[in-house]
């Protein structure tokens, strides 16, 4: 992903016409995407969701089995949108021939010039939008629902599991977080240290720097929580963006997707 820059470089109802007006960070940027996507959309159906009055956009991949086991929010990196060609689209088209639905969102953005720390003001833009997308997936889905969540995303997640948001996913898959300790909105440790629900923490063994650096600190953080539901998994060759690797990715995740569902059921 071409805009992704410095340590870390480092996802409700349904609306058929485009929106009036699209929440926080750079608008026009959003709009843009969204325009894009809906007219070149080949799997699946673009939905608009609402947070804090304003509308953003979404792909839903349904199950393609007839089979569903639940379903999968996605949520996208720095700058990007729910169809990115990187971790996004592979996840999207093919965890749904797995009996996995999902539902692609797009976050918070700003223009291409802007730094990763530029967007910590736009951490908590998240919680709102998930909880929009986990509201409106579960009142269509069977089985449990989960978030997977790369790079930036996946600081923006973890952040919007903290605290009281109302959001209470099945799981979370965290594919290459990294972090910043300078801003508590980006400091993933300090989240991970308030998770107790299952999480996979998946990176590459070629990823930045700072997603490998903090990789002992992140499990000592999920450690410190009393989290005995982390795993934590290295992908060997895989870069920040699984170039290459795109089958492993989604094999990777769909085992764990299967194998924490697997507990819950027998949980209850």
């Amino acid at each position: 992903m071409k805009q992704f820059k410095g340590l870390f470089l480092l996802a409700c109802g349904l609306l058929l016409t485009a929106p009036a007006a699209i929440a926080a960070g750079d608008r026009a940027k959003e709009q843009r995407w969204a325009d894009q996507i809906v007219g070149m959309l080949i799997d699946g159906e673009a939905v608009w969701l609402e947070a804090d009055d304003a509308q953003f956009l979404a792909i839903h991949t349904p199950d393609l089995t007839g089979e569903p086991k639940g379903a999968v929010i996605l949520v996208h990196g720095m700058g990007a949108h729910p169809d990115w060609q990187e971790v996004i689209h592979p996840l999207r088209v093919r965890l749904p021939e797995h009996g996995w639905a999902t539902l692609s969102v797009q976050m918070p953005v700003l223009p291409n010039a802007a730094a990763p720390t530029d967007y910590a003001p736009l951490v908590p833009e998240a919680a709102p939008r998930l909880r929009a997308a986990l509201t409106w997936l579960e009142d269509r889905t069977e089985g449990p629902v989960f978030i997977a969540a790369h790079s930036l995303g996946a600081i923006m997640t973890a952040a919007s599991l903290t605290g009281d948001t109302g959001l209470q996913p099945d799981g979370l898959v965290l594919i290459g977080m990294g972090g910043s300790r300078d801003d508590p909105h980006l400091d993933s440790l300090a989240h991970l240290e308030q998770l107790t629900l299952p999480v996979l923490d998946l990176f590459g063994s070629r990823d930045l720097d700072s997603v490998l650096a903090d990789r002992e600190a992140r499990a000592r953080a999920a450690r410190r929580a009393g989290n005995t539901a982390y795993r934590q998994l290295e992908i060997s060759g895989a870069n920040h963006f699984f170039t290459g690797l795109e089958d492993t990715l989604v094999r990777r995740v769909r085992g764990w997707l299967e194998t924490t569902s697997d507990k819950l059921e027998q949980e209850e």
